[in-house]
């Protein structure tokens, strides 16, 4: 590709700002100074600016402990979103959240900019699992774990995936959900036939991945090569 653009994809530059870094002589290609944007380069060749060794990334995996009061979006005009949470450290990037939390809810989002691994990780025919830690109103029920197993069918008729509901530990309102499919306010509603409230609800885990226990409400990173082979392997 050309050097321009792989300086502006390795250190979040505009083109602009990569050319002209180019131009002053301040990029290093495989140990000989580069001057020319429209030079090509390839991933292989040992690329450097400023005595620092470069890296581009096609792409960004980012996972975000999503605090109460953010909306799962890329914008919104009221509420700030998770991508806000962000800021500007991947100002050339449009990111997304790959499934969404509830304002109220709590947990592990998945930010990036690569469509067709978010549509792949969402996709119902993968039952890429997603955990929860449930807190309701009132205890959880033989019948409301049976009925989950089997698949639970909501009010409006439709019928969910099987899924996993189960005692979180001595509280009999705290409860553990495992779903393999993402509708809209999917575990209250499926709850909400059993006649119980959602008070709480934080995701903990995607696939065989779980929330970095050192993340706060509203900090992040970027997902380690084996997290995010582990996400497309569906381990």
């Amino acid at each position: 590709m050309r050097l321009d653009k792989y300086i502006s994809d390795a250190m979040q530059l505009s083109r602009a700002d990569a050319r002209r870094l180019i131009a002053r002589g301040g990029v290093v290609c495989n140990g000989q100074p580069l001057r020319r944007a429209d030079a090509q380069v390839q991933d292989t060749d040992r690329i450097e600016a400023g005595g620092k060794l470069l890296s581009r990334q096609e792409f960004v995996y980012i996972m975000l402990h999503k605090p109460e009061g953010v909306v799962s979006a890329s914008t919104d005009k009221r509420d700030k979103t998770v991508v806000d949470l962000v800021g500007g450290a991947f100002p050339r990037r449009t990111l997304f959240p790959a499934g969404r939390l509830d304002k109220t809810s709590t947990g592990f989002v998945l930010l990036t900019d690569d469509g067709a691994f978010a549509h792949d990780l969402l996709a119902p025919k993968r039952h890429v699992e997603k955990e929860y830690l449930v807190t309701l109103d009132t205890p959880l029920t033989e019948e409301m774990r049976r009925g989950f197993a089997q698949g639970v069918t909501l009010a409006d008729g439709s019928r969910m995936a099987p899924a996993r509901a189960e005692p979180a530990g001595d509280d009999p309102c705290r409860v553990r959900v495992v779903l393999t499919q993402g509708v809209y306010h999917q575990i209250k509603r499926m709850f909400g036939v059993y006649g119980a409230g959602v008070n709480a609800l934080h995701r903990v885990r995607m696939g065989s991945v779980p929330l970095d226990s050192a993340l706060q409400p509203g900090q992040w990173r970027e997902l380690t090569a084996d997290e995010l082979r582990r996400l497309r392997c569906r381990e």
